[in-house]
């Protein structure tokens, strides 16, 4: 259903709940008093917008579980066998529902399911973390331009300070970089470390920057960048990654 046709059945049925409300109330005008006709039928349209929010929610939250069953399917060559006696044969190679023989045949029965959940209720929290696995699969399946289109939408709708925000910000410049695009992956990542966001893991993102100088041939920018994961995070997860890295510079 188009997304008008859709507005429309909902504008639809909060009139017809207005006019029931009118139909009830008109009558009654001399009893109940002007300011109180008006407060009754505020809150029968707040009441209205509250139901058909939460009838949009739980559909797209039906739409969002359908598409994460085939995303969080279990892979399972066609060639894999049984390592217990007794035990089935893998799934895959009963052509069973529910496991795939490789991940990109696993991504593809996603990619759709993402993006009708996505796009059926676009600015719904099921809809906007829809748009972001809809885009870290086009990224997994070699799709860079579209996966950084879908990851600024996901910026450009739950706002680039969310959380859903923040990791479309990582995901665009991590699908930049591993798609050669090293320029545009550098100001992506220089741009996340340059802010004073703690809830950015910044240490990981001066190693892919520091990686990224690196792959670009720019040795210097890689070495201060390294040098600045060194010194700022010493205790980070990353520091020995960082300290190899300056090591075989």
């Amino acid at each position: 259903m188009k997304r008008k046709e859709r507005q429309h059945l909902k504008e639809n049925e909060l009139a017809h709940t207005l006019t029931a409300a009118r139909a009830f109330i008109e009558p009654r005008t001399r009893q109940i008093g002007g300011l109180a006709v008006v407060a009754f039928l505020i809150v029968i349209a707040i009441a209205g917008v509250l139901i058909i929010r939460g009838r949009t929610d739980d559909r797209g939250a039906e739409l969002l579980a359908d598409a994460m069953v085939a995303l969080n399917a279990r892979v399972v060559p066609a060639t894999a066998t049984s390592t217990a006696p007794g035990e089935l044969p893998a799934a895959a190679t009963l052509g069973a529902t529910g496991s795939f023989a490789t991940e990109e045949a696993k991504l593809n029965v996603a990619l759709p399911k993402l993006k009708a959940a996505a796009d059926a209720f676009p600015d719904s929290e099921a809809g906007i973390t829809a748009r972001y696995h809809y885009a870290a699969t086009l990224a997994a399946l070699g799709k860079p331009q579209d996966a950084v289109q879908a990851f600024d939408d996901v910026m450009t709708r739950a706002g680039a300070e969310s959380l859903y925000g923040r990791m479309a910000a990582m995901g665009r410049a991590d699908t930049q970089a591993k798609a050669g695009q090293l320029d545009a992956a550098i100001a992506s990542w220089k741009a996340l470390a340059g802010k004073a966001d703690t809830n950015l893991p910044t240490d990981a993102i001066l190693l892919e920057l520091g990686r990224a100088y690196q792959a670009k041939g720019n040795r210097d920018e890689a070495r201060k960048t390294f040098n600045q994961l060194v010194e700022e995070f010493p205790s980070s997860p990353y520091t020995p990654e960082a300290r190899a890295e300056l090591a075989g510079s």
